[in-house]
């Protein structure tokens, strides 16, 4: 991902933040996506391999997709005020939005 594309992730999680439709916290996420809530989950560069094998496993059984930032986790802190390796985001269009930002020139 490209610093470009980093910052374009950066800003729309921030948008995000402010509209209030991501849940902070491996836990919280967890219980969004098992609610129906969560439209996708981000997980953060640094995330440990077990964090993000345990982030997959839950979006895989609830058919809710992951997706890797380059985000770390003090970049996520930075934005929401709690460093944090899992955010699951609760509508569609955000998640479109992390979608295409995740997945272009890969």
């Amino acid at each position: 991902m490209s610093l470009d594309q980093k910052k374009k992730t950066a800003d729309l999680l921030g948008i995000c933040l402010k509209a209030g439709k991501a849940v902070k916290g491996f836990d919280p996420a967890r219980e969004s996506v098992q609610n129906g809530k969560a439209a996708c989950i981000l997980t953060a560069s640094d995330a440990s391999a077990k964090t993000v094998k345990e982030a997959e496993f839950i979006g895989g059984k609830y058919n809710v997709p992951v997706y890797r930032t380059d985000l770390t986790k003090d970049d996520i802190g930075r934005l929401c005020g709690k460093s944090t390796a899992v955010i699951a985001v609760t509508d569609k269009g955000f998640a479109e939005g992390f979608r295409k930002l995740t997945t272009a020139g890969n």
